[in-house]
């Protein structure tokens, strides 16, 4: 595995594995990896003959409100989950390089990234598309892969690519879940104890939710009642952002299920922002 720091580098690299016709998958990361990058990285491994996995916390993805300089950085431990998955470089890139003093140009889809998690971050998502695309630009992936806890970046990426012909196939990794069902993050860490006890109780809710829909319920508003009232009696640390019910490709709310959708929320639990979605599907 090789280490490459400067965005030149990477360029070349790439340039010429394609040079000599072998295809490209990458995994963008901001680091911090647990079970779910590891899996992302593994399936990328086994669509291309060469995997690129970036790790660089995006200064663009982060408000004002939130703290760049608080997220969990482990370097040395990121290297090397991504040599045991299979990587044959590793971008590690410095914000002076990802982004000039005087950067001004940016990536977004207005009509997308205001929606749901965008209501509380507003350029988190400008961030993303931008930075995505840098790495997609740069080493001309055939395919890269992306979690499905990330159902909103999902969308919006899937968009830009679209809306921009950028041949980049978006690959979704189903999301990975600590037995009890919590969904995987390097945020979780941010938890008390009491805290992560009750932090399952988000993707139960939503489970029963999808209960719900099997048995017949199609209305919306119904749904998002029976999760609320089941996280007002189970969830009392959690603070909701949202929770909506959404067409899974536009992101906008609807009222009833006519067509499979995405219920998708956002909580906090204490210092840990958490976020989950499932498939509703009424067939």
């Amino acid at each position: 595995m090789q280490k490459l720091t400067t965005p030149e580098e990477l360029a070349d690299m790439c340039r010429n594995w394609r040079k000599g016709g072998r295809s490209v998958a990458l995994v963008p990361t901001m680091g911090s990896c647990h079970a779910g990058h590891e899996d992302l990285m593994r399936h990328g491994r086994a669509l291309a003959d060469r995997l690129v996995i970036s790790l660089f916390v995006n200064p663009a993805q982060f408000s004002p409100a939130e703290d760049l300089q608080a997220y969990p950085r482990v370097p040395n431990q990121d290297a090397a989950v991504a040599k045991r998955c299979g990587a044959d470089v590793l971008f590690t890139p410095d914000s002076s390089a990802m982004y000039m003093p005087d950067h001004a140009t940016w990536v977004d889809v207005p009509e997308m990234s205001g929606l749901l998690c965008g209501m509380q971050r507003p350029t988190h998502f400008r961030g993303v598309c931008t930075v995505v695309l840098k790495l997609f630009l740069l080493t001309l992936a055939d395919v890269a892969v992306f979690g499905e806890k990330d159902w909103q970046q999902q969308a919006l990426l899937r968009r830009m690519a679209r809306d921009l012909n950028v041949p980049t196939r978006i690959e979704t990794r189903a999301t990975v879940r600590e037995p009890d069902g919590l969904a995987l993050s390097s945020r979780n860490v941010y938890m008390t104890v009491d805290e992560r006890a009750q932090a399952p109780e988000i993707y139960r809710a939503l489970q029963y939710a999808g209960d719900m829909v099997a048995g017949g319920e199609s209305n919306a508003a119904t749904l998002r009642a029976a999760v609320l009232r089941r996280w007002s009696e189970r969830l009392p640390l959690g603070r909701l952002d949202y929770l909506a019910v959404v067409n899974p490709e536009t992101l906008l709310p609807i009222e009833r299920l006519d067509a499979p959708a995405r219920m998708a929320c956002a909580v906090r639990m204490g210092m840990a922002r958490l976020i989950d979605n499932i498939l509703l599907r009424n067939e």
